[in-house]
């Protein structure tokens, strides 16, 4: 039988590799109802507590009452309301770009610039540790496609001089996502000036939470649009919505309006998304207590994993992993912590590395010290079982 799943999905199983759904019974935030039990969650990408923020519910009810729940059709047919323009207009004055433009997931934004503006005559240079999204993209392009070592300037600089491509694409994530440590901004956009290449920075986890106005990496790293030519954010993490958008020169907004297949043959983000983006941006420009809380919930954390001996990888951003090696110990410890009503991500392969599955533990500013404190205390608690047996 040419599809017989059943061979696959059960290797997955006796891997420890297997995935499915849990059932969210409430909103985002750092008390959840998951299948039918209360959590306190570790495990969101809502950063600065906005999914469920009052301002954006009701930006996105005001703007559903004007434009109605979809949109109906492309930005490019009759989909582009006054609310996506405005949100396109906001964030490129946001992260100081002279233009950005809308996709619906940070998925189609990086298969849609990548493939847009390379083929098989180009050359495409990824970080190793890139998100499957940014590595998908490189692949399906076609251009020839190189992976350079995890932040590794000299290896990137060696694999750039050897290419004959027509055009050159370095790209990087901003903050990794599995691992919470960020890329060298600066270093890259060297190297990209003296090989004539370009830079493209995913800023999925870092849009919202660095910078001075929370405006991201770049900003926290003084990149402009000269230094990092592509600059792409998700507006589903650090924002509290959903989307992304792509943010550049209006020339490259232009071209990917005309060539980015991913955006020309897609339904535009509901409107009310949009609008409730919108006001997400104000409360991340105007409220910058968020991040100064946040930033001292990493520290409370980081220093108490320190002090229980815990792996802890080298971040300083609200991702901290913990890293412990083997799959079935990474569940068993995400089900410990399940059962002390705690929940807690084991990452697994493929996502990352064979052998280095991790607890992948995400801080908000949404939580409370004392709530760190009963996350380091749970850990605290294995750790201790653990080294017993």
């Amino acid at each position: 039988m040419p599809f017989d799943l059943s061979q696959d999905l059960q290797q997955r199983r006796e891997q420890n590799l297997y995935r499915a759904t849990r059932l969210a019974q409430s909103p985002q935030g750092p008390i959840m109802q998951m299948d039918g039990r209360e959590f306190l969650t570790f495990c969101s990408n809502d950063y600065l507590g906005l999914a469920n923020h009052s301002k954006l519910i009701t930006a996105f009810q005001q703007a559903a009452s004007e434009y109605g729940v979809g949109s109906g059709a492309a930005h490019l047919v009759n989909g582009h309301s006054y609310y996506h323009q405005a949100l396109e207009e906001a964030l490129a004055e946001f992260t100081g770009r002279e233009s950005a433009l809308l996709f619906s997931t940070g998925y189609m934004a990086n298969l849609g610039v990548i493939a847009a503006l390379l083929n098989k005559e180009d050359g495409v240079f990824e970080d190793k540790w890139n998100h499957a999204s940014l590595l998908d993209a490189g692949l399906l392009s076609g251009a020839r496609f190189q992976r350079y070592l995890h932040n590794d300037v000299a290896n990137l600089t060696t694999r750039l001089q050897r290419s004959e491509a027509r055009r050159k694409l370095i790209v990087t994530d901003g903050v990794f996502s599995m691992d919470g440590d960020a890329a060298d901004l600066p270093s890259l956009s060297s190297v990209a000036k003296q090989n004539d290449a370009w830079l493209m920075v995913d800023d999925a986890h870092g849009l919202g939470v660095l910078g001075d106005t929370g405006a991201g990496l770049c900003e926290a790293q003084s990149q402009s649009q000269d230094q990092v030519q592509i600059l792409m954010g998700t507006l589903g993490k650090g924002m509290g919505t959903a989307g992304a958008f792509v943010a550049g020169s209006k020339e490259l907004i232009e071209y990917l309006t005309n060539f980015a297949r991913p955006y020309i043959y897609t339904t535009a983000m509901p409107a009310a998304i949009a609008a409730a983006t919108l006001a997400s941006i104000e409360i991340v420009k105007h409220e910058p207590q968020r991040r100064e809380h946040l930033q001292s919930l990493i520290q409370q954390f980081k220093t108490g994993a320190q002090q229980l001996g815990l792996n802890l990888m080298p971040s300083d951003t609200a991702i901290q992993p913990v890293l412990v090696g083997d799959a079935q110990i990474a569940l068993n410890m995400s089900e410990q912590l399940r059962e002390r009503g705690i929940m807690v991500t084991a990452i697994r392969p493929p996502t990352v590395p064979a052998g280095t599955a991790r607890l992948r533990i995400t801080l908000s500013a949404s939580h409370t010290n004392e709530q760190v404190d009963q996350l380091l205390q749970a850990l605290g608690a294995l750790s201790s079982t653990m080294e017993s047996k």
